[in-house]
């Protein structure tokens, strides 16, 4: 048997989730597997069609996408007769070449294809193989979508957007990342089953330019299993505005460079009213180049010193270091790349993915599912406030709600509410960061952020369940410390990716507790786990080891008893844990924000637990003596930028230079020679590279501080 829809028999049970959504899949699943079997037609068109015992029919015809099929039942849109069709007909196919042995076998792309069921013995002997939609040319394009469409593709390909690459491997669908959304790709022999997470869904723009990239990345001659490019103007003799430092850009660059001077000479405890203008101006500036990153850069660099002066749990002071070291580094790294490019080179990456140019607005999206990975609460004088962090499993990204309350005045005499008892989308906010959340309200911003909309209609809302995780993957999702470790050495630094709302946002599984305690001088609760390794091992390997670290905080006061309860057993072993990571001294330390255990899933800031007398225990985390001094440098100048360059003292700048020596006797002499600039900027260094410099000095330490690894 030659069936003729070979794209019907390529859809697997992950993609028609994606196209459709899980319930309907896994009662259609059910139905077929009770022998609920609808009679198929395949008729001489190519359409496909289905006869139900209930006296309903589906017709999906050739050349339509699962969401154009049409249903005699009542449902308007989607619905169980329409993906019943699909599993069916794969079913029907399958058996009718079993009856048939004597008939000319399915195609081979057929058979790659595994039947839902998990009976297939065909797909399982065929090794995974990388594939990429490149074979979709001009011709095919034109067959899939409407002239406008492409049209539209053509002008949003002048403006040279910058996109992800990530090939298809086993039963990762190809997948590309534009600025707004994502688009994979289910099917090799049509497009009509690509799925963007745009409110179109499928045959919109962003799929022809996804096809157009891969394409381009093809003709790099590129090999390998990821690719960020930018993708060339599509009209003949287009070439598009090359990025580079022109007048404008230079003085925008000059611009920042006295804003971070001023903070690091004057301090960043300096009134905010006063930088308010140079803040507005550099905004001005920034959307008048379209450089959207370097504006979102600006506006975390202005909101940590707004948490700072309000006194917010939001405020870090190595964060507020990092975020100044950032403002000018993505700059200069831009420009660097122009000047790459101009002179004939290849930039690693295009200067307009690091500025961010071409990234406007925000998107609508579609039938959107979240599962909840954590939450973090905070509070200052006037307000307090959450961030849900949620993983998207059909693009395996990461969202961020937002919102944020006033607080009640003490006077006023009004009952505060509770945090955890503020609603969203008619729902409390302990249930939505604790859940699953199905909405079609949805907006994403560039950086992650969503905005859901109040309409409860549109939103519900499921708990979190242990088995809530299981189809996040890498790299979201990795198989352990070791590969998270290597995952965080791969990645580019931070000043030159997209800036996103939560960064190094990952899960990993808990194969064993090692040891757990708290920390009363660091007010932390501390513990050590397994993840990944063998089980059987004599030792553990300290590359398999998982560091948790989790401070009190005045604005989530149970957390800490929640995650104590959960190490102790209280609901079963540790299954995963997910929390932002970061390379420590050469070891991989994680800030966890939930937990799933054998019984229950646990968001650690939305629960509450009675508070409970831990267990001290003393963790030597301090490392070898060159990380202890490079986090001490790090620190020193922390406080610093807090109180300005001008106005240490010497017994200060003593300290500094004794810093500086040590890491120069460690063999870290450029850094040294930066220190001291730094001790010696009032007069001694020109003012105008000492942002530069210092930007230079907060990067290099962080490298060393991550990698610096302790001795044996």
């Amino acid at each position: 048997m030659s069936p003729r829809r070979p794209d019907l028999l390529e859809l697997s049970v992950d993609a028609l989730i994606a196209l459709a959504n899980a319930g309907f899949v896994k009662r259609a699943l059910k139905e077929l597997d009770e022998g609920r079997m609808p009679r198929i037609e395949e008729l001489d068109d190519g359409a496909v069609r289905a006869l139900y015992d209930d006296g309903q029919h589906a017709t999906l015809a050739a050349g339509r996408s699962l969401r154009e099929a049409v249903c005699s039942c009542p449902a308007s849109g989607l619905c169980r007769h329409r993906v019943t069709l699909v599993l069916a007909y794969q079913r029907w196919v399958r058996d009718a070449v079993g009856e048939g042995a004597d008939e000319a076998p399915v195609s081979d792309a057929n058979d790659a294809v595994a039947d839902p069921s998990g009976d297939s013995a065909s797909a399982a002997e065929i090794a995974p193989q990388r594939w990429t939609p490149t074979e979709f040319d001009d011709a095919a394009i034109a067959a899939a979508f409407p002239a406008a469409t492409v049209d539209l593709a053509t002008r949003l390909a002048a403006a040279r957007p910058v996109i992800a690459l990530q090939a298809g491997l086993g039963d990762n669908a190809p997948n590309a990342r534009l600025p707004m959304c994502s688009v994979r790709f289910f099917s090799r022999s049509s497009l009509l089953h690509a799925r963007c997470d745009c409110r179109q869904g499928s045959g919109c723009e962003h799929v022809v330019l996804a096809v157009w990239a891969f394409r381009q990345w093809r003709a790099s001659r590129d090999e390998g299993a990821e690719a960020t490019l930018e993708l060339q103007p599509r009209q003949h003799g287009e070439r598009g505005d090359a990025v580079g430092f022109d007048a404008q850009a230079q003085a925008l660059r000059d611009e920042l460079g006295r804003l971070c001077l001023r903070l690091w000479m004057d301090g960043s405890s300096q009134s905010p009213l006063l930088l308010e203008a140079p803040f507005e101006s550099l905004r001005q500036r920034c959307a008048q180049l379209g450089w959207s990153w370097v504006l979102a850069s600006l506006q975390r660099l202005q909101d940590l010193l707004t948490a700072q002066h309000a006194r917010s749990t939001r405020f870090d002071p190595l964060q507020l270091l990092d975020a100044v070291a950032e403002c000018t580094a993505r700059v200069d790294a831009a420009r660097q790349a122009g000047r790459t490019r101009a002179d004939g080179g290849i930039a690693t990456l295009p200067a307009s993915q690091i500025l961010g140019i071409g990234v406007k607005g925000e998107v609508a999206l579609d039938h959107l599912r979240l599962v909840s990975l954590g939450a973090q609460c905070w509070q200052d004088q006037d307000a307090e406030g959450v961030r849900v962090l949620f993983a998207d499993p059909d693009t395996q990204s990461v969202t961020v709600l937002e919102r944020q309350w006033p607080r009640a005045d003490a006077t006023s005499g009004a009952t505060p509410t509770a945090l955890m008892a503020r609603r969203i989308a008619g729902q409390t906010l302990r249930q939505f960061a604790s859940g699953q959340v199905v909405t079609r309200g949805a907006k994403r911003r560039a950086n992650g952020v969503i905005d859901i909309a109040a309409g409860a209609r549109q939103t519900n809302v499921l708990p979190l369940a242990p088995q809530s995780w299981d189809q996040l993957r890498a790299p979201l999702r990795q198989p352990g410390a070791r590969a998270l470790s290597a995952h965080l050495r791969r990645a580019l630094p931070d000043f030159v990716r997209p800036p996103q709302a939560i960064e190094h946002l990952h899960v990993l599984p808990v194969d064993a507790v090692l040891d757990w305690g708290w920390d009363a001088a660091e007010q932390t609760l501390r513990a050590r786990l397994r993840s990944g390794g063998e089980e059987d091992a004599s030792e553990i390997d300290p590359a398999d080891c998982l560091r948790l670290a989790l401070p009190h905080s005045a604005a989530a006061v149970g957390a800490v008893d929640v995650l104590a309860r959960a190490l102790s057993g209280e609901w079963g072993a540790p299954r995963a844990v997910a929390g932002l990571a970061r390379l420590q001294a050469g070891h991989l330390q994680l800030l966890p924000l939930a937990l799933v255990t054998e019984q229950r899933a646990l968001v650690l800031q939305a629960e509450s637990a009675p508070a409970q007398a831990l267990p001290m225990q003393a963790f030597d985390y301090a490392g070898s003596a060159l990380a202890h001094q490079v986090e001490q440098t790090r620190q020193q100048l922390a406080a610093w930028l807090r109180q300005g360059l001008r106005h240490q003292n010497a017994a200060a700048r003593e300290r500094m230079r004794a810093l500086a020596t040590g890491l120069e006797q460690a063999g870290l002499r450029r850094i040294a020679g930066l220190l001291n600039d730094a001790v010696d900027a009032v007069g001694a260094v020109d003012p105008a590279r000492l942002p530069e410099r210092m930007a230079l000095l907060v990067l290099a330490l962080d490298g060393v501080c991550r990698d610096a690894v302790e001795p044996a």
